[in-house]
């Protein structure tokens, strides 16, 4: 993080204060954004299959894609074919709408696609154009229903179910909006969508992570007998749980080493350190596996929602028509 993505989660000072000004004018554009598609003087894509998103109201480190690991098979226990689109942050890929498939790399479509790829087999397509997305995924695969990873803000879309994923810890921080503060959308909003998700929460409208195992980067499989003592490297949202995991799960940090949110990983970025044993998310594993060493080690969890929130879940689903009533 830097200074500036640190003072959102303390008290309030003179750098907040400072781009106040700048966040009135976010909430101003961002406002007027949101009543020209309210009134229909901007009109929004109606995809012909159920689209559900799954978002939030601040930036990085919600818990967002453990969610949507957890998601996609429930929804196909319930019988649904699922597809996943995303946006494909930092991703370059050869053309747009683009598959992610067992030849995609990392940069070609993204760190948190190719993990959702890679962990469910589900079709997933990246793009900044969603419509563009989900027309393909229509034409091509025929899903039952299509996750949205990301895209609350994204009202060109319109959607069957909101969810929206807090970070029960770290909540809103300091409550502003962006750039003071670390919010897209003021709070209020989670009044309007369907189901609010609390990440870190045992209640019925949350969901723990749960740890299940220490991983090779290079093979991708559970590893022992390995040394638990190295460097906590990680490009992501909120590097301080990841860190608190490692440590909950025996592992002795010697050092710790923060990059940018997505950073897109090149076997430069290690340089000596790579040496000593190395622990990432599997987040930021999934971009590290074509040069990994054979200490290079991957933390997985996983999101193991309360049985309240699923009850509601169903029940959503139910209400909404996308499944049958008892399945």
């Amino acid at each position: 993080m830097n200074k500036i993505e640190k003072s959102w989660y303390k008290p309030v000072g003179l750098i907040n204060i400072l781009l106040l000004p700048l966040s009135a004018l976010f909430w101003l554009i961002s406002g007027c954004r949101r009543v020209l598609f309210r009134l229909g003087i901007k009109s929004s894509y109606k995809a012909s299959v159920p689209v559900m998103i799954v978002g939030n109201i601040g930036i990085g480190g919600n818990g967002k894609t453990p969610f949507v690991l957890w998601l996609v098979p429930y929804l196909q226990s319930l019988g649904l074919k699922v597809a996943v689109i995303s946006r494909g942050y930092g991703a370059k890929p050869p053309h747009t709408p683009y598959q992610v498939s067992n030849e995609s790399t990392a940069l070609q479509a993204g760190d948190e696609p190719l993990l959702i790829y890679k962990r469910l087999g589900c079709d997933v397509v990246i793009g900044a154009d969603r419509q563009a997305s989900i027309e393909y995924l229509i034409e091509n695969n025929e899903p039952d229903i299509i996750v949205s990873d990301d895209g609350l803000q994204h009202y060109q879309l319109d959607r069957d179910i909101e969810v929206c994923i807090v970070d029960n810890e770290r909540r809103f921080g300091n409550g502003f909006l962006l750039p003071a503060g670390p919010l897209r959308e003021l709070p209020k909003r989670l009044k309007t969508v369907d189901l609010t998700v609390f990440n870190g929460s045992i209640k019925e409208d949350g969901y723990s992570l749960n740890t299940t195992g220490i991983f090779s980067v290079k093979t991708g499989l559970p590893v022992s007998g390995f040394t638990p003592k190295g460097i906590a490297v990680s490009a992501i949202g909120n590097p301080a749980r990841f860190e608190k995991s490692l440590k909950a799960n025996g592992v002795n940090i010697i050092q710790s080493r923060h990059f940018a949110d997505h950073h897109m990983f090149t076997e430069q970025d290690f340089g000596t350190v790579s040496k000593n044993n190395l622990f990432m998310t599997e987040k930021d594993a999934v971009k590290c596996q074509s040069f990994a060493k054979d200490n290079w080690y991957f933390l997985r969890v996983d999101a193991v929602p309360s049985e309240g929130l699923i009850t509601k879940l169903h029940n959503l689903l139910d209400k909404k028509g996308i499944i049958t009533h008892g399945v």
